[in-house]
């Protein structure tokens, strides 16, 4: 079937929906929604069997629904209509929530019901809710419109003709320190976490809040900033205090907190944990980690997925640290992505962008390079959430690299100007060979952990039902049996020693490359991550996104 994607961005569903489909050898090709043209224009190019819309924020013209079947996925219940649906499910604490695929028409979320798949709701931020909650059930509910529309005695179910829900505003959203609890505010910013965020103030910087957690041995008066902690800032309630780990200035983009206040919170105690913390508490930590016989299991939680120059140092020295007392360590990465690589917002705030871009890569190759080089232990890279860029490559330095069926990779750079280093033209080569590894590399499209599987890019893919029962019998494993356990130890040590200078020389190679692309004033890199940051809208779709 040629099936159209139409969508406002190709966000982390629109990603799992392309793969979805292209795994099914639909024929697919994806059109932002530039304007009614554009829309139009795509349709009449590509002539679709049907038009799916997994993430869009305006109308599909007329001229194009009513000459194809046109369907729109929506994250709400039968009977929700309108925007914010997700807020205000959380808003709510609604116990179950859902989505549907509606078919297109004149009036905003009132076509009839091809599809819908009801989830429980899980007590999490909307960001997280939507990519895994969401992102399944839409994929559950496109397999069932696919079968749906081939069954000619299919009825689709009337939309209920209820008022759409208001657009919720900051007021909706506001917090009041003087009288909300603990569990009041984290329930605030959660809801509006990714967009828009709650509007606030602190120290007279006027900014949104993102990115909270709950805070069990700290308090301190209602609103005042008793700590902060690796870019956080810790904020006294009236029964406690919460840790906020990203603000965002009014006009500006999301930074740490610590890195919009800078100066303004110069008297503030730092309360650092230990290089690894031991998660035996409710706080906020980038670094843990927990023991299962031999296995390590060291996570990562950096928001977004994103790793400025020292959470790559701290890192290292985690991985350091285990090895010491490991003979599997496990790269688990945090609860919503594994890894995105370097961490292009804090490039963007720097005024030394060439020297922090520089200093960044540098840091995420030395942290590799310990990954690589790691010849007393088995590693092993858990990709149960999505990565890219150099997240990806940071994954293929393990030896094994198993992943979550409903995982997404991205193993591109270029669509940001950059070349790439993390010792990827070693990594990926010696795993795919040379023709998919450039493919890959230049076709800058994501793909699904089965297709990473076919490829040999990755080892295993886990249901996601029982992943970390999966992952726990898969590491165990590797321990079993010393004998084998110490011949691939061996084999390993071999390995690397006869190849030691090939891949020292792949690394100094990429950064060759890269050097103008972080330094140059012309590099396109700046535009692009510029765009990235700010989040500027598209002003035509990639070639890339044209039929595949």
């Amino acid at each position: 079937m040629k099936i159209l994607l139409i969508v406002s961005a190709f966000n982390s569903l629109t990603q799992r929906v392309f793969c979805f489909l292209k795994d099914m050898n639909h024929t697919i090709s994806i059109e932002y929604a530039i304007s009614d043209e554009v829309m139009i224009d795509a349709v009449q190019r590509f002539k679709p069997d049907i038009i799916f819309c997994p993430f869009l924020k305006k109308f599909i013209p007329k001229e194009i629904f009513i000459n194809t079947p046109s369907f729109i996925l929506h994250p709400g219940i039968r009977g929700d209509r309108g925007h914010n649906s997700l807020d205000h499910a959380l808003l709510q604490v609604k116990k179950e929530w859902g989505v549907v695929i509606l078919k297109a028409n004149e009036e905003f979320d009132a076509g009839e019901i091809y599809s819908e798949v009801n989830f429980v709701m899980r007590d999490a931020t909307k960001a997280s809710i939507y990519r895994d909650e969401v992102a399944e059930a839409s994929i559950k509910a496109t397999k069932e419109l696919l079968v749906n529309l081939q069954n000619k005695s299919f009825i689709p179910i009337p939309q209920l003709k209820t008022p759409m829900h208001k657009y919720l505003k900051q007021v909706d959203r506001a917090i009041n320190w003087e009288k909300d609890t603990s569990e009041d505010i984290i329930k605030k910013i959660r809801f509006s976490d990714s967009y828009p965020g709650v509007k606030d103030e602190f120290f007279g910087v006027s900014c949104y809040l993102f990115g909270v957690w709950k805070e069990e041995r700290l308090k301190g008066k209602a609103k005042e900033v008793i700590a902060k902690r690796d870019g956080a800032i810790c904020v006294g309630t009236i029964d406690g205090a919460i840790w906020i780990s990203h603000l965002i200035k009014e006009g500006g983009f999301k930074l740490p907190a610590t890195y919009v206040l800078k100066e303004k919170i110069k008297g503030v105690k730092e309360h650092r944990l230990s290089l690894i913390f031991d998660m035996s508490y409710k706080t906020f930590y980038e670094i843990g980690s927990h023991k299962d016989g031999d296995v390590s299991y060291l996570c990562f939680n950096f928001h977004n997925g994103a790793m400025h120059s020292e959470q790559c140092i701290r890192l290292k020295y985690a991985f350091e640290y285990l090895k010491e007392s490991s003979k599997v360590i496990v790269l688990i990465g945090a609860e919503e992505f594994f890894s995105n690589g370097i961490h292009l917002n804090i490039l963007q705030d720097s005024q030394k962008q060439g020297e922090d871009g520089w200093s960044n890569i540098n840091a995420m190759n030395d942290l590799v390079k310990s990954i690589i080089f790691g010849d007393e232990v088995i590693t092993v890279a858990s990709l149960h959430k999505n990565a890219g860029a150099g997240g990806v490559f940071l994954a293929l330095a393990c030896d094994y690299v198993v992943a979550s069926e409903k995982t997404v990779l991205n193993p591109h750079y270029k669509t940001l100007g950059l070349s790439g280093s993390e010792y990827h033209s070693f990594s990926l080569p010696k795993r795919v060979g040379e023709v998919k590894a450039k493919e890959l590399l230049s076709r800058c499209l994501p793909i699904s952990a089965d297709e990473a599987k076919e490829i040999n890019m990755i080892d295993e893919v886990f249901s996601q039902e029982n992943y970390f029962d999966s992952l726990r019998v898969f590491c165990s494993a590797l321990v079993e049996d010393e004998e084998k356990y110490e011949d691939y130890i061996y084999d390993k040590q071999d390995y690397l020693e006869e190849n030691e200078n090939f891949i020292d020389r792949c690394k100094e190679e990429e950064l060759k490359i890269m050097h103008p692309e972080f330094w140059d004033k012309d590099s396109s890199f700046h535009i692009l991550r510029h765009e990235f940051v700010h989040k500027t809208c598209p002003i035509k779709t990639p070639d890339r996104f044209k039929s595949y």
